[in-house]
């Protein structure tokens, strides 16, 4: 792993309140070094931050909102069904248990992975993250929960006390994680009642902090 500057703070209160320049952790003030991104982070199994706190020397990087690309060209697809990753998925064939989500989930953050390698970052970088899903044909809500099985391919996969990797859920089954790696950035999720593309049920937009 990269000399970074970015550190985690164990929260064991509230979430951090922000006021200009300043946060308050477990009762005391704090301030990030010019240098550091601070994320806040409640208890050992929690999967994202509560918050990150940047420095004012920071350098980080923006992404625009990705969605999956359409991969999958097997004659007779649906919309959604061109977005399955057949590099991950062979066939655009999903094993037991992954939903259409859980693989444009993994299809977009692979996508993501590429373009924080173009600017010279990888997945441990990421600090922020928002998510915006639709819901897929003929379902009446979001498939949060297959979204976030494609996040933990790729984020909040490895044992905070140790650093040991955790296996994951890959729809029924459990695997080794795509990606190990420590990071939990703080994030949202929204459902969107359409997304730009036809057939896209996930995009996500990143921010991420160079290491020294």
């Amino acid at each position: 792993m990269k000399n970074r500057t970015k550190i985690a703070v164990a929260v064991v209160v509230t979430a951090a309140v922000a006021v200009p320049g300043t946060a308050v952790a477990a009762g005391r003030l704090f301030e990030p070094r010019p240098t550091e991104a601070v994320s806040f982070v409640t208890g050992d199994t929690a999967s994202i931050a509560d918050g990150v706190a940047f420095g004012k020397n920071v350098s980080w990087y923006k992404s625009s909102g990705l969605g999956p690309s359409a991969l999958n060209r097997a004659p007779g697809v649906s919309t959604e069904e061109r977005y399955i990753p057949t590099d991950v998925f062979p066939g655009g064939v999903l094993p037991a248990g992954v939903t259409i989500t859980e693989a444009q989930g993994i299809n977009v953050l692979l996508r993501i992975g590429e373009n924080l390698e173009r600017a010279g970052l990888s997945y441990d970088d990421v600090v922020s993250m928002r998510v915006f899903l639709q819901n897929p044909a003929g379902q009446e809500k979001m498939d949060f929960a297959g979204w976030n099985r494609a996040y933990r391919q790729f984020f909040a996969n490895t044992n905070r006390a140790t650093g040991a990797p955790l296996d994951v859920q890959l729809g029924s089954t459990t695997t080794a994680p795509m990606i190990v790696n420590p990071a939990r950035p703080s994030r949202f999720a929204l459902e969107i009642e359409n997304l730009p593309v036809d057939g896209w049920l996930v995009e996500v937009e990143v921010d991420a902090v160079y290491p020294r």
